[in-house]
């Protein structure tokens, strides 16, 4: 099983290319199955759980055609894909597909709005809280959706063959059941109205693109959002919005390492919270033609509390990280987790490199310490990985991860984007 090891002690600097986003990427994939016409998505980054959605969307029989690159395009570049799904052969997605990724279970909303009927295992994935489809299957019968469960399937039928449109009122925001019940109001009869919709970018991206196919969509980047369905959506081109975790990731490892790295490709926007908070710890953060620069040079990094909240409010997919900048902050910081409940996994891993932190429910206290020492750690769940990859960068010493598989689910091409940037770090293979 491949492992990363890495050397601590440089300073990052430079310029980083940020990849296309994952959590836009896999969504707007499954909105092929509304078409039978081509749609085709850049900068498509190159990870694990593109190409495992791509085995799930074969199933369905959607083509998957892998373009070459265009003019001008270099090789750290994302990925041109199309998706063609001119005939659905099967309207079930099995478990050993979806058990092993979450975001899989999203395409019982584009079979029901384009079949009037799924049959969807219920999801696997990364072991960080129940995160229920609760909200995915309310929204579903808000539609019209007769939904049953048997032996571990999501049964969905559309009485007479077409959902019909309906009011959505999701209790707490879910970008998930956004996401399904977005799509699967698109072919509905009728209009939909979606409240206490997600507002993060990838839902927006994800609309956008349903509007280039010819769907008709209002209130986009708002809580509430309207549909009118249509009787068949068509192709469009298509390309997919840069990554936020990951700039803040990257970001949050510069400010760990005290260097000066250029985002390319990053917008300041997509996570202004997240970097407004980043510039209170002391690092200075930069907008620039063609990215975000991101700079610590000598002075310490400040303790700063944070909670985290839904969009536009502070990520929950980067508290691990942030909790890795903070175990070397000159004070005491102290981090909510409002969104997932079991996402302090990643505590017991930051504890071996001799971090200080207290934990109790939900709440994290991270107390700064003048030294990291590097240490085997083992990853656990996808972003908890990268935070130990934070903390080695800062470690004195040889640090080596362990179950780097949940890297690759999510970070496209970490370790030559580090390299490149001047941290010693290799991936062992075997």
């Amino acid at each position: 099983m491949d492992r990363i090891r890495l050397v601590g002690g440089n300073r990052l600097r430079g310029e980083l290319p940020i990849s296309g986003a994952k959590n836009a990427t896999l969504p707007l994939m499954i909105a092929s199955l509304l078409t039978d016409q081509r749609l085709t998505l850049s900068n498509v980054p190159r990870l694990a759980d593109v190409v495992q959605l791509q085995r799930i969307l074969v199933n369905h029989g959607v083509g998957v055609s892998l373009e070459g690159r265009r003019r001008g395009e270099t090789g750290m570049g994302g990925q041109r894909i199309s998706f063609h799904a001119a005939d659905i052969v099967d309207t079930t997605a099995p478990y050993e597909l979806v058990s092993k990724m979450r975001a899989s279970f999203w395409v019982i909303g584009p079979l029901l709005a384009r079949e009037g009927v799924a049959r969807v295992s219920l999801p696997g994935g990364c072991a960080i809280g129940t995160r229920p489809v609760d909200f995915y299957l309310k929204g579903l019968e808000a539609l019209g959706a007769e939904i049953s469960i048997d032996a571990g399937y999501v049964q969905a039928l559309a009485p007479g063959g077409r959902l019909r449109g309906g009011l959505v009122r999701f209790p707490k925001v879910s970008v998930g059941a956004t996401h399904v019940v977005m799509m699967a109001a698109t072919l509905a009869q009728g209009q939909t109205r979606i409240e206490n919709a997600a507002r993060e970018p990838e839902v927006g991206d994800l609309a956008r693109c349903l509007v280039a196919m010819g769907a008709k969509i209002t209130g986009i980047d708002t809580d509430i959002l309207t549909i009118e369905g249509v009787d068949r959506l068509g192709g469009a081109t298509h390309e997919v919005l840069p990554d936020r975790i990951e700039t803040g990731t990257y970001a949050i490892a510069t400010a760990m390492t005290g260097g000066d790295v250029l985002l390319r490709g990053a917008r300041r926007d997509l996570l202004a919270t997240a970097l407004d908070v980043l510039a209170l710890t002391g690092t200075t953060i930069t907008e620039e033609p063609g990215g975000v620069r991101v700079a610590r040079n000598g002075n310490a990094i400040h303790p700063v509390d944070v909670e985290t909240e839904a969009f536009p409010g502070f990520p929950t997919d980067l508290q691990a990280q942030y909790m890795a900048l903070m175990t070397r902050s000159s004070g005491t910081a102290n981090i909510r987790e409002t969104i997932f409940e079991n996402r302090f996994m990643h505590v017991a891993e930051l504890a071996r490199f001799g971090a200080d932190i207290r934990v109790e429910g939900q709440n994290a206290s991270v107390t700064g310490v003048s030294e990291l020492i590097g240490a085997e750690v083992m990853a656990t769940d996808l972003r908890a990985s990268v935070s130990l990859v934070i903390a080695g960068l800062a470690a004195r010493g040889e640090t080596i991860v362990n179950r780097i598989y949940h890297l690759d689910r999510g970070f496209d091409r970490l370790e030559a984007k580090l390299a490149g940037c001047g941290a010693e770090i290799e991936r062992l293979t075997g």
